[in-house]
């Protein structure tokens, strides 16, 4: 059983591979779906024990949540690892996928149900590059049509992205390299219903572009070194 410190040095030492992964990911590149970082195996326990613990050091704890949906397509892996690594922990959520051609979710019934909503880059670029139809824009406003939620019966607790920018957020500073939490403002393009809801950035794009790595053998070696030694 490790100790409270020692589980915090793992999970430092997992964000600090994953970082240099979605670093590589993104090098040269406006926008991208990370699906190499995602659907990658290594890259997906990473994820999953990053995103977690992420969310916990913004207050929230697995009890706060009854499922986890993908806002996008890019999004499927990061809820498939959320699941799986919170199932190993003793949680008990359910995901579904967020379809916006035919207003609707994909999975288990969320009626009821205090939601997570995830996406893997939610920025202004991302409508941009996807023609997705959730996209941060005007400094920190979401349209997003969470009409399909509530219809569902179901509550946002937050929303929460792999990558974000903290440009889009006015007042936030510009030093802290963690997971960040913010508000936005959640607009439904259909009915320009408004509505606050908290906004989980696990890293921030300008920090890992900052910081990219060489991308060399001996890199990936070693990374692959330190995941093996925290199995």
């Amino acid at each position: 059983m490790k100790s409270k410190h020692g589980s915090e040095e793992l999970s430092d030492a997992s964000c600090a591979i994953l970082a240099k992964k979605l670093a590589r990911s993104i090098q040269g590149k406006a926008f991208s779906e990370l699906a190499d970082v995602t659907f990658d195996h290594r890259g997906a326990v990473l994820i999953g024990k990053v995103f977690i613990k992420s969310l916990q050091r913004c207050g929230y704890d697995l009890s706060d949540f009854d499922a986890v949906g993908a806002l996008t397509s890019a999004a499927v892996p990061i809820v498939d690892a959320i699941i799986h690594t919170a199932a190993a922990q003793g949680g008990e959520l359910n995901a579904f996928v967020m379809d916006f051609v035919y207003p609707s979710i994909k999975g288990p019934s969320i009626a009821g149900k205090r939601v997570l909503l995830v996406d893997s880059w939610l920025s202004e670029k991302s409508y941009i590059q996807t023609s997705s139809l959730v996209t941060l824009r005007d400094g920190n406003e979401l349209g997003l049509d969470f009409g399909i939620i509530t219809k569902e019966g179901a509550t946002v607790v937050a929303i929460a992205s792999l990558i974000g920018s903290q440009q889009q957020f006015v007042h936030a500073p510009k030093s802290d390299p963690g997971p960040r939490s913010f508000e936005i403002e959640a607009v439904n393009p259909a009915t320009q219903e408004h509505a606050t809801i908290p906004f989980v950035m696990v890293f921030d794009e300008g920090t890992l572009r900052s910081q990219l790595p060489a991308d060399s053998d001996t890199t990936v070696g070693s990374e692959r070194g330190m995941e093996d030694a925290e199995a």
